[in-house]
């Protein structure tokens, strides 16, 4: 059974820095293409970041683009997301996704192709 299994999360001020982790422990890492998304309580879930299974290719939502960096170490099987410059409208439950592909250079860019999720890390950019 795939677990993901998030953290990182926490009260940061605005402008602040957080990273997020997301472990994969016991399955191929490496075939699957990885993503980060986010919802906030009354809202859809959108997704902020995709990377390719090599971490090659990446896609942001443009909220978030030149302040958010998704990466990914496949010998530890484990996703980041380096979120910089934040803002109170980044405040959510984040949440990390895996989509299987046989395509080495997919790369998540909607909602619906995510396989399994992790059960998320709440984010509080707050003064």
């Amino acid at each position: 059974q795939v677990q993901l299994v998030e953290s990182g999360g926490g009260l940061v001020q605005p402008g602040g820095s957080l990273r997020l982790s997301c472990q994969a422990p016991g399955f191929t890492f490496s075939s699957y293409a990885m993503s980060w998304s986010r919802q906030v309580p009354g809202k859809e879930r959108e997704l902020v970041a995709g990377i390719s299974r090599s971490g090659g290719s990446t896609v942001y939502a443009d909220s978030v683009k030149g302040r958010f960096t998704i990466s990914r170490d496949n010998a530890k099987n484990t996703v980041f997301l380096q979120m910089n410059a934040l803002k109170p409208e980044d405040t959510a439950v984040y949440f990390c996704g895996a989509t299987y592909s046989s395509l080495s250079a997919y790369v998540p860019r909607e909602l619906g192709g995510v396989d399994y999720w992790g059960k998320g890390t709440l984010v509080t950019v707050s003064s």
